[in-house]
C-alpha cells in the first residue's frame, strides 16, 4: 500500500475545528502535561479509553491454542504476534477515546466455536493520574491477561505525544511462572498546527518472558519529514542472556508484518491486517448495563458525536466531567477513600481482587463470571478485601 493511500490515518481539518485547536494550542506550553487540558469533542472516539483495551482481544484465535504448544519459543513468537494483531484497529485520522470517569467500567465476554468462553472487566482505578486496570480470562483455554494502562500525554509544539507508560501480562496458567510482560510503543498526533492530522506509533515496546530466556525489543518507526514509510515496524526476537537473535519482524503493523528465522533465513507472513477479522465481542445492551459502565455513561457523548453535533456532545461531556469533580470534592469532604470495585494495589501493579479461584476450569469461569457480571458485587466505596490504591482526585 502506497503512503499517499494511507487516508485512514491521516485527517485534513475543516476550518473551524481547526481554528478551535489553534485557539486551544494558543494556551499551552511545550512538554505541558495535556491530561488536565480539556480537548474539543472533535478530537474524539466514540468510545471509552476502558473499551479501546479491547482492540487487543480482537484475534483470539491468535492465541487460545498457545497454551498447549510444546516448544517455548513457538509460544513466544505466537504471543508477540498477538500482541502485534491489536494496534490496527482504530478510527479515520486523528481520534482519541474518552477519558474514562474515577470507577467507570466496561464489561464484555466473547463466546467460541468449541463452545469456550472468554471473559473482561476494566476499570478505571485512579483518575490523577489516569489509570485504567483490565482482567481478561478464558479458564478453559488456560489464559489471564492482566494489566494497566497509564497514559501520559504532552504537548510537543505541532505533534502530541501520548506517553503510554503501564503494563501487560499475558499468563499461561497451566504453565507455572511462566509470564509475558509487555511494554507499550508511544502514540503520537502529529499536525496539529499545519499540515495533515496524522496518528502515528513511534518508539520501543518489549515483549519479555524471563522464565524462558526470551525477549522480543521492537521498533515502531515514526515517518521522517523526507524519509520512511507511515506504520513500519523492525524488531528482533533474543535470547535475553546471550543476546542471540533468533528471529526479526519487519513490515507494517497497519498491513502486513514479517518475521523472518535468522538461523534458517526463512521468511513468512507474521500477521496480515486485510486477512484478519475482528472477532466480536458481546456486551450488555445499555439499558441492562450499570451507571457507570461505559457505553452507557457516554451514550449522550456518543449519539451525539456519532450525529455530528459537536455543541451538544461537549455539553453532555461537561456534564459527566462536573459530576465527576463534584463527587471528588464530597468524598473528599466527607473523608471517604475511594477503592476500585474489581482490582486492589500492590506494589504499584493492579491486580485482580478475585483471588481464591478454583484449579477446575469451570468452576472457575463461574466464579469469576459471578464477580464480574453480578449487579451486587461491592462497589468502589466499601472494598471488603484487600490492600488498596489512594487515588488523587482534583
Amino acid at each position: 500500500m502506497a503512503d499517499d493511500e494511507n487516508s485512514n490515518d491521516t485527517e485534513v481539518l475543516d476550518e473551524e475545528p481547526r481554528s478551535i485547536l489553534l485557539g486551544l494550542i494558543s494556551q499551552l506550553r511545550k512538554g505541558m502535561d495535556l491530561h488536565r487540558v480539556t480537548l474539543p469533542t472533535f478530537v474524539l472516539e466514540p468510545r471509552s479509553m476502558l473499551e479501546r483495551i479491547t482492540d487487543f482481544m480482537s484475534h483470539p484465535e491468535l492465541i487460545l491454542n498457545v497454551p498447549k504448544e510444546e516448544d517455548p519459543v513457538k509460544r513466544f513468537v505466537n504471543v508477540v504476534r498477538y500482541y502485534l494483531s491489536g494496534w490496527h484497529i482504530k478510527p479515520k485520522g486523528v481520534k482519541k477515546p474518552y477519558n474514562p470517569v474515577l470507577g467507570e467500567r466496561f464489561r464484555a465476554r466473547w463466546q467460541f466455536t468449541d463452545n469456550t468462553e472468554a471473559l473482561f472487566v476494566s476499570e478505571q482505578v485512579s483518575h490523577h493520574p489516569p489509570i485504567s486496570a483490565y482482567y481478561y480470562v478464558s479458564p478453559e483455554n488456560n489464559i489471564i491477561i492482566v494489566g494497566d494502562i497509564r497514559p501520559k500525554s504532552k504537548f510537543l509544539g505541532n505533534s502530541a505525544a501520548t506517553l503510554m507508560q503501564g503494563e501487560s501480562k499475558i499468563i499461561f496458567t497451566n504453565r507455572p511462572g511462566e509470564v509475558y510482560r509487555i511494554a507499550m510503543p508511544n502514540v503520537y498526533a502529529r499536525g496539529i498546527l499545519f499540515g495533515r492530522m496524522v496518528l502515528e506509533l513511534g518508539d520501543n515496546s518489549t515483549v519479555r518472558c524471563e522464565k524462558n530466556d526470551l525477549i522480543c525489543e521492537l521498533e515502531f518507526r515514526t515517518k521522517g519529514f523526507f524519509t520512511g514509510a507511515y506504520n513500519s515496524i523492525y524488531g528482533k526476537i533474543k535470547r535475553e542472556s546471550t543476546g542471540e537473535s533468533l528471529y526479526e519482524i519487519t513490515g507494517k503493523w497497519s498491513d502486513i508484518m514479517y518475521i523472518k528465522d535468522l538461523r534458517t533465513a526463512h521468511k513468512e507472513v507474521l500477521f496480515n491486517v486485510h486477512e484478519s477479522k475482528i472477532y466480536p465481542k458481546i456486551v450488555a445492551p445499555e439499558e441492562e448495563q450499570e451507571e457507570n459502565e461505559s457505553r452507557r455513561l457516554w451514550s449522550k457523548v456518543t449519539s451525539a458525536l456519532i450525529g455530528r453535533n459537536l455543541d451538544l456532545a461537549t455539553e453532555e461531556k461537561t456534564l459527566i466531567e462536573d459530576k465527576q469533580r463534584n463527587e471528588a470534592k464530597l468524598r473528599e469532604a466527607e473523608g471517604i477513600d475511594w477503592r476500585p470495585r474489581y482490582f486492589f494495589c500492590e506494589n504499584d501493579e493492579f491486580n485482580f481482587k478475585l483471588t481464591h479461584i478454583s484449579k477446575d476450569p469451570q468452576i472457575a469461569k463461574n466464579q469469576i463470571e459471578s464477580f464480574i457480571f453480578s449487579s451486587n458485587s461491592p462497589p468502589g466505596f466499601h472494598s471488603p478485601n484487600g490492600p488498596h490504591h489512594h487515588n488523587h482526585d482534583d
